[in-house]
């Protein structure tokens, strides 16, 4: 090539400089499509119902779609693989939970490593447990299951949304400081074991108030203790596992927003950014307290030093119970 055809070329080589520059920019721009946020557990169930919630204004907060997509089973863990075999580009995040980053890491062998295969982005809520049953099961309080508990032995039987999650260990907890002999019935999902527990196919669940308060006030379901450490703003009137009894039981559980690792910080900052805003807004911060939980919105560092601080909470507590999964 000769020198003056190289000159000729320059204006054109330096406008595709020029293009390629603006392409990689614009592929670093967040959000650039839609946003898909999985939730381990089927429609209905309080990690669902809080995604849902948040989702509308988060969309309007990116400029993006934000797009709930159920991928229920293994206790979150099917939604976990998912994310990690998308692009960590941001795109595809995670409604994180208690049973899956707390609690299965000390009872399962997962298919990844909850503390170096994915990220914390935020801590959406902090979520107390209610302890239900059917309306139609016999008892008014906790003292009352219990002692109906040891006179039939076997008999009573409770839901969970999976194999170790938290509600599965909120029961189990209670089955070994009460001593009673209670079953565990493991469902792909909060909604589902709440259709059984409708329909007296089991007896009790741990479910945070969220997905459950509005069978109680209709009369399906009876509350019986909120398994927290004081009583609930929104149920003053519904007394702690602790008062009927039952000390320091209060397995509170949370959830929150997680990503695959090797997401770029800049996309995990702006999604901590716009949700803390989003829970901030007086309709959904009303929206949460009044279905029993607290908001958070806290820093992806912040959302980090608790999960290292909950891990270590959970694995005491299954080391005490011994309990194990099947």
């Amino acid at each position: 090539m000769t020198l003056r055809t190289l000159l000729k070329m320059m204006p054109l080589l330096a406008a595709m400089a020029s293009l390629g520059s603006a392409g990689a920019l614009a592929s670093d721009v967040f959000p650039s499509k839609p946003v898909r946020i999985l939730v381990g557990f089927s429609p209905g169930g309080s990690n669902d119902i809080v995604a849902r919630l948040i989702a509308p204004k988060l969309s309007e907060a990116l400029g993006q779609q934000v797009l709930i997509d159920n991928k229920p089973g293994a206790g979150g863990n099917i939604a976990a693989s998912t994310m990690l075999s998308a692009p960590a580009d941001g795109h595809t995040l995670m409604m994180c939970t208690t049973g899956t980053l707390s609690i299965q890491p000390h009872l399962i062998k997962a298919p990844f490593n909850s503390e170096t295969d994915l990220l914390p982005v935020t801590q959406i809520a902090n979520a107390p447990y209610l302890l239900l049953v059917n309306a139609a099961l016999p008892v008014k309080d906790v003292k009352e299951l219990v002692a109906y508990a040891k006179a039939k032995p076997g008999v009573i039987n409770f839901a969970s949304s999976g194999n170790g999650t938290g509600g599965h260990l909120a029961g189990e907890m209670l089955k070994a400081r009460a001593g009673i002999d209670i079953v565990h019935v493991a469902y792909k999902g909060t909604g589902q074991a709440m259709t059984d527990l409708l329909a007296g196919q089991v007896s009790m669940i741990f479910d945070q108030p969220v997905s459950s308060m509005s069978y109680a006030q209709s009369g399906k379901l009876r509350i019986l203790a909120v398994a927290s450490p004081r009583r609930l703003p929104a149920l003053p009137d519904v007394p702690t596992v602790a008062e009927a009894g039952i000390p320091a039981f209060d397995p509170v559980t949370w959830t929150g927003l997680c990503a695959a690792k090797g997401t770029p910080a800049a996309a995990i900052e702006r999604v901590q950014r716009e949700v803390a805003k989003v829970l901030a807004m007086p309709e959904i911060s009303r929206r949460l307290v009044q279905d029993g939980l607290e908001p958070v919105g806290s820093t992806p560092q912040k959302f980090r030093e608790f999960l290292v601080a909950d891990k270590r909470k959970w694995g005491g507590v299954i080391k005490e119970a011994n309990i194990k999964v099947e």
